[in-house]
């Protein structure tokens, strides 16, 4: 078998809004974040050393059950903004907040507390997240894999 690349992490989501300055409005009422970039019709959301990027065309129907996962510092804070911008929400299998923007984007967030990546001193630093800690599952999973 030929060798293959070994999977290392995620660069970055790219999603499609049909209005990028409506979704910019939108994402700054549910998240803190800087913009990494902007153009007429794409805006990339800073998360450190990954982004979101947004790009304006959405041609597809909403997403169902295909979803991706972004992790913040207070999963409760976005419940709260969710259900103040309207949107209807969930609780995710793993007590994370689920919801799907106004462009079909299905959206899982979970608090950093309870996940096993880890920020590197530099991205925590960057991001204001320094006494950020994991919560003890999370410690527990890092140390059953041997990463702690």
């Amino acid at each position: 078998m030929p060798d293959r690349a070994r999977l290392i992490g995620i660069n970055h989501v790219a999603l499609e809004v049909s209005d990028l300055r409506a979704a910019l409005d939108l994402y700054r009422r549910l998240f803190a974040f800087e913009l990494r970039g902007y153009s007429r019709r794409m805006a990339f959301l800073e998360m450190g050393d990954q982004f979101l990027a947004l790009s304006e065309g959405r041609s597809q129907g909403p997403d169902d059950d295909r979803h991706f996962g972004l992790v913040v510092d207070d999963e409760e804070a976005v419940r709260a903004a969710v259900a103040e911008a309207g949107l209807e929400h969930s609780r995710s299998l793993g007590g994370g907040v689920r919801f799907r923007d106004p462009w079909g984007n299905n959206f899982e967030v979970v608090g950093y507390r309870r996940i096993q990546f880890d920020r590197t001193p530099g991205v925590k630093r960057m991001l204001g997240i320094e006494d950020l800690e994991k919560g003890e599952d999370a410690r527990r999973e890092i140390a059953d894999k041997g990463m702690a």
